[in-house]
């Protein structure tokens, strides 16, 4: 194993539990380096070798070569999420074209696998990059994910919580993130890496305190983190994943 590992993690507030456990090992931070990216950056980095270990969106796993899932947690909802949003000024049925969140790959392809399994709706849907949230108007709508998917919340008519409509019709939770490595990870580090997890996990009180500011209330934190987000990566959300992965595939190949 290199001296040092490339660690990129997704910059949002749902990580932070992750990060507060990484950062009290002091050892283990001496054993990498670490960057935040947004996830499509993110997935972009470990797929081009810049990153050896990452928390990248699921939809981006079938796309590398020996993808090695690390640890039992996981950035995944059981039902709604509150931060990857449809908004709209237009119901459902009217929207025409949907700008699609270019921080993003899974909450994309969740979006397209929606209109085309579920909503049964043909819409336009279109690449974009910073800005195009002042595109939202008419009969467009757009993708937001993220911290700033609550900035957002009570500018449109229309939400739709994109982990809330996809529990709505299959029964399951959703995943939207995991720890993947693309290099064989030595068994020391990794036990040594999950128990860092674990410890963020053990320590959400001092995770709500840590990090609470002026931008999000520690109460408005600890229900972000506790109530929309689920870590652990169990059964269902194994099931939930393979799910999704056979609807992209199936969406890709058509």
């Amino acid at each position: 194993m290199k001296e040092k590992l490339n660690i990129v993690a997704v910059s949002y507030l749902n990580t932070l539990p992750f990060l507060f456990g990484i950062r009290k090992d002091k050892d283990l931070m001496s054993q990498l380096n670490l960057r935040l990216e947004y996830p499509s950056l993110c997935a972009d980095l470990l797929k081009s070798g810049q990153a050896d270990l990452g928390l990248i969106p699921v939809a981006e796993i079938v796309n590398l070569d020996k993808p090695m899932i690390i640890g039992d947690f996981c950035i995944g909802a059981k039902g709604k999420v509150n931060t990857v949003m449809l908004y709209s000024c237009c119901s459902l049925n009217e929207i025409k074209i949907v700008a699609l969140d270019y921080q993003s790959r899974t909450s994309v392809m969740l979006t397209k696998i929606l209109f085309d399994k579920f909503w049964e709706r043909k819409v336009s849907f279109e690449s974009t990059s910073e800005g195009y949230i002042e595109r939202i108007s008419g009969t467009i709508a757009g993708v937001v994910i993220g911290d700033r998917a609550f900035d957002y919340r009570d500018r449109f008519p229309y939400s739709y919580d994109l982990s809330e409509e996809w529990f709505k019709f299959t029964g399951l939770p959703f995943v939207f993130a995991c720890w993947v490595s693309r290099i064989p990870l030595d068994s020391k580090f990794e036990l040594q890496f999950c128990k860092a997890m674990a410890l963020g996990f053990s320590k959400m009180e001092k995770v709500v305190e840590e990090y609470s500011n002026t931008n999000i209330s520690g109460p408005h934190l600890s229900s972000y983190l506790n109530e929309d987000i689920s870590y652990n990566f169990d059964s269902d959300k194994r099931t939930a994943m393979a799910l999704f992965l056979s609807y992209c595939q199936n969406l890709n190949n058509e």
